[in-house]
């Protein structure tokens, strides 16, 4: 009976075989495919397993063989190449939102998805400078519960909390519970952020993930104003700060252009000004954060205008520079 049972799976097993241990530097030979198939009491000969191979082949399977000194069978095109496969797992392991016990599970996935030969190469050991891995690994699967309240339309609670010196979390409203109604998802500084509307404080405001704990999703349903755009949303709150939006107008160097179409898109319209100068008018959040950008490009960019911003920047810059100053 366990023989039986066993042969009904050979069409299988043949698979598994070829798609962990052949590639097209390492075919596998037919009597070295009856020898695998073996160690799963399955009994093949040389014509069966030619007519399996075959059946394979109409089933979608890229089934390619080799002649020569190194014949054999492989399977040519896969689901993911292999450099693919070794650019996913570069973004899984330098990624700061994953934690490393969860990179590690990640990249085994994915070397599943290779043969045991290319698995090797995706073994890497990615270097990035400073990189400080996330230690709340519920993140993972909040992030996942997130999309799914946005699909769903569904409200959401959980509580808030920042760190202290010592490293501990300490929860905003007193450990309150937050109840938002989730608008989208924003990748920004290697960190997911929610977009959503804030029940208590009625207002749209933006939530790090990563320092989200005890997210449920409610039955309670929610709408998305037609004219929400989480683009637009993600370039004006540079840094993920809240401020007063305002429409700012910036004078840049002519070559400072590759740093403005980076930091808001390709279609934002460049103005000449002077041959050696462009200016932008946007709609931007004016804070500390975003005064902070622009003082990183140091001569490159002047803010011109509104006043109020203006002044604003000036008001930020004199507190740096006091707080420099001899006393």
């Amino acid at each position: 009976m366990a023989k039986s049972a066993n042969q009904k799976l050979k069409l299988l097993r043949l698979y598994e075989v070829l798609l962990r241990q052949s590639d097209e530097d390492h075919p596998i030979s037919v009597p070295q495919l009856i020898q695998e198939l073996a160690r799963w009491d399955i009994k093949a000969e040389r014509k069966s397993v030619y007519d399996d191979l075959d059946t394979l082949a109409e089933l979608g399977v890229d089934i390619q063989s080799r002649k020569g000194r190194n014949a054999g069978w492989f399977i040519g095109e896969r689901e993911f190449e292999l450099a693919e496969l070794k650019l996913l797992v570069d973004a899984v392991q330098s990624s700061r939102f994953i934690t490393k016990r969860k990179s590690d599970s990640l990249i085994r996935k994915l070397e599943k998805l290779a043969s045991t030969h290319q698995a090797h190469q995706l073994q890497r050991q990615v270097y990035v400078d400073r990189r400080v891995k996330a230690m709340n690994e519920s993140i993972y699967y909040n992030v996942d519960l997130l999309h799914a309240a946005i699909a769903q339309h569904k409200v959401i609670t959980f509580r808030y909390f920042d760190h202290n010196m010592a490293k501990e979390r300490v929860f905003r409203r007193e450990g309150g519970e937050y109840r938002v109604s989730p608008y989208g998802l924003i990748w920004n500084s290697e960190n997911y952020y929610l977009v959503g509307q804030d029940e208590q404080l009625g207002q749209l405001r933006h939530y790090r993930v990563d320092k989200m704990a005890a997210l449920e999703l409610t039955e309670q349903g929610c709408v998305v104003p037609a004219q929400f755009n989480v683009a637009d949303y993600a370039q004006k709150h540079f840094s993920m700060f809240s401020g007063s939006e305002v429409n700012m107008t910036l004078r840049f160097r002519s070559d400072m252009a590759g740093v403005v179409l980076d930091r808001f898109g390709q279609d934002v319209m460049l103005i000449p000004d002077g041959g050696e100068y462009f200016t932008v008018t946007l709609p931007l959040v004016m804070s500390p954060q975003f005064f902070g950008w622009l003082f990183g490009l140091g001569d490159g960019v002047c803010l011109v205008g509104p006043e109020r911003a203006v002044q604003a920047y000036r008001a930020q810059l004199g507190a740096v520079n006091d707080l420099y100053q001899d006393k």
